[in-house]
């Protein structure tokens, strides 16, 4: 843990929230170059109580950003590197035969932490990648009938590689459905990428990182997620949001649609941006921005327009231009 952290108590306000997002975002931004959407998702993720999976090509500071963003948490930090071999034991720990007093005593696995870092989720085997289903759904494991609780504030980043294929398993929707978010990283632009040979020409070894301290403790978290869970949402915006996810179980172009916890995940995080914007209602807006990561992997083309090319984006930018917003 990093005890370099502090907190001005301004009551409990959206201005605490933005306060918040805008101290992790400087501090983030002392070594990451842009990247402004992932940084406001995955504090929304945290915010909300769920979990964000980051999918972008190798160098686009996956690891790099997560890592910088829980250090940026006064919690305690794990990263776990997924490989073919990993058995479930791995991740959630095993029980070890106590010579001492004669009994099984569990070692409890990297797991649990505050927040959990899964590099290349892909690459474990299915029984692996299942072991998360309990501690990402529940924030608990069980193990031999008896069950560990997660400490206080959980949260699980995911990586992977959409490109490569070879040596991965493809997550399970049931898995999958458990991420409220997937974030697609690009490559940086033109400037970007200037900014960044620029920033660490003399520095090879990231010296800078040191300098990223901790702006957020547990209690500061649980006080965001309270003023969160308190932001109006009409009832109005309550079926509109319903009425977006139906559309994607009555749509052509999609052998799946979103379930209920679609729904929810929607509501979640966009009560949590307009906190972020300062606001202590929700906007259509914020449906529309947040309906994207929420629904880009919950939902799957048919066979048909998967072969003619067509991108989940794309029906997800025709569903919200087709149902009527609210007034």
């Amino acid at each position: 843990m990093n005890e370099n952290y502090s907190w001005e108590d301004d009551g409990a306000s959206v201005a605490k929230i933005q306060a918040v997002v805008d101290k992790v975002r400087n501090e983030v931004h002392k070594i990451i170059i842009g990247q402004d959407n992932l940084i406001e998702l995955v504090m929304v993720s945290i915010f909300a109580g769920g979990h964000v999976l980051l999918e972008g090509v190798p160098g686009v500071a996956k690891t790099l950003a997560s890592k910088l963003i829980a250090q940026t948490l006064n919690v305690d930090f794990s990263r776990i590197q997924f490989t073919p071999d990993m058995m479930p034991s791995d991740v959630t720990g095993t029980s070890v035969y106590n010579m001492k007093v004669a009994e099984f005593t569990f070692n409890k696995g990297p797991v649990f932490s505050n927040m959990v870092l899964i590099d290349e989720i892909n690459r474990a085997p299915a029984k692996t990648q299942a072991s998360l289903f309990e501690v990402m759904e529940e924030k608990q494991v069980t193990v031999d009938g008896v069950t560990y609780p997660m400490a206080f504030p959980f949260m699980v980043i995911a990586t992977q590689n959409p490109i490569e294929q070879e040596g991965t398993y493809k997550l399970p929707e049931a898995q999958l459905d458990r991420f409220l978010f997937r974030v697609q990283l690009d490559y940086p632009t033109m400037d970007e990428e200037q900014e960044i040979l620029r920033r660490f020409r003399n520095d090879f070894t990231k010296r800078q990182v040191a300098d990223v301290r901790a702006v957020l403790s547990p209690k500061e978290v649980k006080e965001c997620q309270e003023i969160v869970e308190k932001i109006h949402v009409k009832d109005e915006l309550l079926d509109y949001i319903a009425a977006i996810t139906l559309n994607t179980r009555n749509n052509g172009d999609l052998f799946l649609g979103a379930s209920p916890r679609a729904s929810l995940s929607i509501m979640q995080a966009s009560k949590a941006v307009a906190a972020i914007n300062g606001r202590d209602f929700v906007t259509p807006d914020d449906i529309q921005y947040v309906a994207f990561p929420v629904l880009n992997h919950r939902i799957i083309l048919t066979p048909e327009r998967e072969m003619e090319g067509m991108d989940v984006k794309d029906v997800i930018k025709d569903i919200i231009s087709k149902v009527e917003v609210p007034r």
